[in-house]
């Protein structure tokens, strides 16, 4: 081997190690090239699939009665799907919630009582993760406007009777005698002119145009990195936000690394944005024109640019195409609450002797109204609840357990037709709420207590 060959194969083998070695190394950064095809990557994940959602269904067993126990004479507004009741966390065993609002934070984290339920939920693939979708919006596509939205490795989790009704209504700011204007159809491309047409001015229309028009996003696109099993011409805003509420579909926050601390997703309503100042559940984007543009240049890829440019990012125009899908979403209203006055107060005259007493309970001794201030029960800030307090850090299905940092106070106003709850749907009840923020709050409710205050959130 002559003397340029030795030097040529030394560097190679640095390069080589260099390499090696950089791999063991965090990276903020997805892989850009392809270096397996499309068909062995789906074999593999494929075969890997069924072992995944077991795992995935064996942690919901484990941490939650998953039964269907709706809650008497009480519906969604519009298509009257039941709304779920009772506590559906279990607790460890030999405990009360008594037992454990009587303890400190130490004490429960020193006893390892902290319930299962009450951890972060994980991705139902978290080293995967992506967008993920119900499996009842994925056969309306097909059959509404012929996307797939199916992915090949992976089906959506929680059971149907834990989220949000479907087709969600619409509410108009601009035209409240016009009630839900949905007709009861999810809005896509097909049809949001029939059904919008005379009811917006040109820029909302177009605005809400934008909003059900497919683009590329990281599970759903051409490239052989994809997940859908045949290339995809994308999601839309509404897929997650359909009918500008939600239908519970999640994701994988894109703004924190490494992938073991990233949060699953809570799809919010955007019901109400036009009162809101703050987006995106950590981020605190200031005005939802910057989360508009923030998902389509960064969150539809994992917040990655690179990937972005690889998939086909949509860069939309700010002046134009961003403004218009703000204009359509400043009208979402809230559901209507008949039973609330112009302050957003229970009118004594309407309200159930439970819910008043909830009221009471809310604004007194359960400390909710610290966050959450009427009319639209939101302090438009953020707020660390430092659940870490109660348990020590591990690792759950790939999702680490630790500190979750300050979390935007989301509105209570139609909360009862946005389960599951808390920014990553680890809380899939009303009462699974009041007992986790019991603990969080240290305020030692009484069982008739927490009973009163899910009876007045039903009516906000």
């Amino acid at each position: 081997m002559g003397l340029r060959s030795v030097v040529v194969a030394a560097a190679a083998m640095c390069t080589v190690g260099a390499v090696s070695a950089a791999m063991t190394v965090p990276n903020s950064y997805a892989p850009v090239d392809d270096r397996e095809s499309f068909e062995s990557v789906k074999k593999r994940m494929v075969k890997a699939k069924p072992k995944i959602e077991k795992r995935f269904a064996e942690l919901l067993e484990e941490r939650y009665d998953l039964s269907d126990k709706p809650i008497k004479g009480v519906t969604s507004n519009a298509r009257k799907k039941p709304v779920q009741g009772g506590v559906r966390v279990k607790l460890p065993k030999g405990t009360s919630w008594d037992d454990l609002a009587a303890m400190t934070p130490e004490q429960i984290k020193a006893r390892n009582l902290w319930p299962a339920g009450f951890y972060p939920l994980p991705h139902d693939n978290h080293d995967e993760g992506g967008m993920l979708f119900p499996d009842f919006h994925i056969k309306k596509m097909k059959e509404q406007d012929g996307r797939d939205l199916q992915r090949f490795d992976l089906e959506y989790g929680l059971p149907d009777h834990f989220l949000p009704e479907y087709p969600p209504a619409i509410y108009l700011t601009t035209r409240p005698d016009l009630g839900d204007v949905s007709r009861g159809e999810v809005v896509t491309l097909m049809n949001y002119y029939e059904l919008f047409n005379g009811i917006l001015n040109p820029k909302q229309l177009d605005g809400l145009r934008l909003l059900v028009t497919p683009t590329m996003q990281q599970q759903f696109n051409a490239t052989w990195d994809r997940r859908s099993d045949r290339p995809s011409t994308g999601v839309t805003c509404f897929d997650c936000h359909v009918n500008g509420h939600t239908n519970a579909a999640t994701h994988l926050v894109g703004d924190i690394r490494p992938q073991k601390h990233r949060h699953r997703i809570d799809t919010p309503s955007l019901r109400g944005v036009n009162v809101q100042r703050l987006f995106g559940s950590q981020r605190a984007l200031k005005t939802v024109e910057d989360f508009t543009e923030f998902e389509q240049r960064a969150a539809y890829f994992d917040g990655d640019p690179v990937i972005a440019v690889k998939k086909g990012v949509n860069i939309l125009e700010r002046g134009s195409e961003v403004h218009n899908m703000a204009e359509f979403e400043e009208i979402l209203d809230f559901p209507p609450a008949p039973k609330l006055d112009v302050f957003g107060m229970l009118d004594p005259a309407r309200a159930s002797e439970s819910e008043l007493r909830g009221q009471a309970v809310f604004f007194g001794k359960g400390r909710c109204a610290g966050c959450h201030t009427p009319p639209y029960y939101t302090d438009n800030l953020m707020h660390n609840l430092k659940t870490e307090r109660f348990f020590k850090e591990k690792d759950i299905d790939g999702r680490w357990a630790s500190a979750d940092g300050p979390i935007k106070t989301f509105p209570l106003r139609g909360i009862k037709e946005t389960p599951p709850y808390l920014h990553d749907d680890r809380l899939l009840t009303l009462a699974d709420t009041v007992e986790f923020f019991n603990l969080v709050l240290g305020t030692r409710l009484s069982a008739q207590e927490k009973e009163d205050l899910v009876a007045f959130m039903l009516a906000l």
